[in-house]
């Protein structure tokens, strides 16, 4: 549906995921965003060496009470999954504060060869993937 305009591409993920949520896989974002597929262009540019127990992670970040943009995105590395983790800032445990007040969905999709890494290469690539984003127009949190 590229190319199509943003509210025929929102209306259409909502009719799926009315009637087939069950089937539709967690690395399918649930709302459409303009800028994802840089986001997934820049994500493969990051690749780990080695595996280890750390996973690199992406929420989607609600800003459209804003005038500057409507949607940001927050970057994150921990040893649970990327959904374990969501759930745990939404909870306020160990939460970034961006995450607990404006965090709509985990974007699975773009970090999906960035889990099980180094514990290293995950803060390297965590705070590299953080800079690329922004250096890409994007609203940022996190990264650090």
């Amino acid at each position: 549906m590229r190319g199509e305009m943003s509210i025929n591409i929102e209306r259409a993920l909502e009719r799926l995921w009315a009637k087939a949520a069950d089937s539709i896989p967690d690395w399918l974002p649930m709302r459409y965003v303009e800028w994802l597929p840089g986001v997934y262009e820049i994500a493969l540019g990051f690749q780990a060496a080695g595996k280890g127990r750390s996973n690199i992670y992406l929420v989607l970040l609600d800003y459209r009470e804003r005038a500057v943009g409507s949607y940001g995105v927050y970057v994150g590395m921990s040893k649970y999954s990327p959904a374990q983790r969501f759930d745990q800032h939404k909870a306020g445990i160990r939460a970034a504060g961006s995450v607990l007040k404006r965090g709509i969905e985990v974007l699975t999709g773009p970090t999906l060869h960035l889990q099980y890494i180094k514990r290293s290469e995950a803060a390297r690539i965590e705070e590299e993937l953080a800079l690329a984003l922004a250096a890409a127009g994007l609203l940022v949190k996190g990264g650090h």
